[in-house]
């Protein structure tokens, strides 16, 4: 009994550390309130407006939420972990770019950076520090940025000024596999994984989508991979950057989607070796960029599972993979 007492102290202790170390005086007393469980990503997993969040993760959000000042003119990048972020934010950079780089073999800032600190996550990097709120004013008009927030729990800043939003949802059972299996399968189903429930998640995009398509647009990672030349048009319109004839003749879209593909961005030097500001392999964030890896890994009972999951929440309201 001694025993147990002991390490359930210790956990207290390591929790409490954890919490100094990662959380700012001004939100402690918050997420002290929160619902929380044990995380299979972290020590704990918090929900706060309906959703999970990993200690590291809520204090950028709830400063995120309270100091970050959308512009008309920004664009904001949507994903749930394991979504293709990496591949979006290639993309977007890519095609807002593409007049200042306009050699996609030379000199391209994707050659020698990755993906994620051109476009960085405004909860996880710039705004995960305690006692710091980053001036992103200096950033250069349109912004690009990116989250893994639900639309409920976006700044109201972003909801009031019309800024364009691009969502991109993956099959849940791709998602699934690409995070972990065994120790959170029920976890991932119940709706308790980082940023989820991954349903909720999507539905709040697709039903705002369909209030204002003007400004929010819906992609699956399905899509990208099977009509890439497609989508990559769709997308440069939509964030107001659309391809002229002229680009289109010289094969400006073959070049991007080059550059941004898979094979080339996860051989390149610094997405090999490199590491992120928080010391994260850059190789991480490059799994297998596949469709339906997901029949390696899960056994038929799982699927089943999760397919009923998507069929009563995701597929009744349109969205498919």
């Amino acid at each position: 009994m001694a025993q147990l007492s002991n390490n359930v102290i210790k956990c207290v202790e390591e929790e409490e550390k954890e919490e100094d170390y990662l959380l700012s005086k001004e939100w402690k007393g918050l997420v002290s309130t929160l619902p929380k469980e044990q995380g299979w990503l972290s020590r704990n997993i918090y929900k706060y407006q309906g959703f999970w969040y990993d200690t590291k993760h809520i204090q950028g959000v709830l400063s995120l939420q309270k100091h970050f000042k959308a512009k008309e003119k920004d664009i904001i990048l949507v994903t749930t972990p394991k979504s293709g972020s990496t591949w979006i934010k290639a993309l977007a950079f890519a095609l807002l770019n593409r007049h200042k780089y306009p050699n996609a073999q030379k000199n391209h800032p994707l050659l020698t950076n990755n993906p994620h600190l051109l476009v960085p996550f405004l909860e996880i990097s710039l705004y995960s520090k305690k006692d710091f709120v980053p001036n992103l004013d200096s950033i250069p008009s349109p912004r690009l940025l990116s989250t893994h927030l639900p639309f409920v729990s976006l700044p109201e800043s972003i909801k009031n000024v019309n800024c364009k939003i691009v969502y991109l949802c993956r099959d849940p059972k791709d998602v699934f596999v690409s995070l972990s299996i065994d120790e959170s399968f029920k976890q991932f189903c119940r709706g308790v994984s980082p940023f989820g429930p991954f349903w909720e998640h999507a539905l709040g995009y697709q039903k705002e989508s369909l209030k204002r398509s003007d400004k929010i647009m819906i992609l699956t990672f399905e899509k990208m991979k099977l009509h890439p030349e497609l989508v990559l048009k769709e997308l440069a319109k939509f964030i107001g950057c659309p391809f002229s004839k002229e680009e289109l003749s010289k094969g400006m879209v073959d070049d991007i989607l080059n550059l941004c593909s898979f094979d080339n961005l996860s051989n390149l030097e610094v997405n090999k070796n490199g590491k992120l500001p928080n010391g994260a392999e850059a190789k991480v964030f490059f799994r297998r960029g596949k469709i339906g890896d997901w029949k390696n890994y899960l056994t038929t009972q799982k699927i089943q599972k999760l397919d009923t999951i998507i069929e009563n929440t995701l597929a009744k309201h349109g969205l498919t993979f």
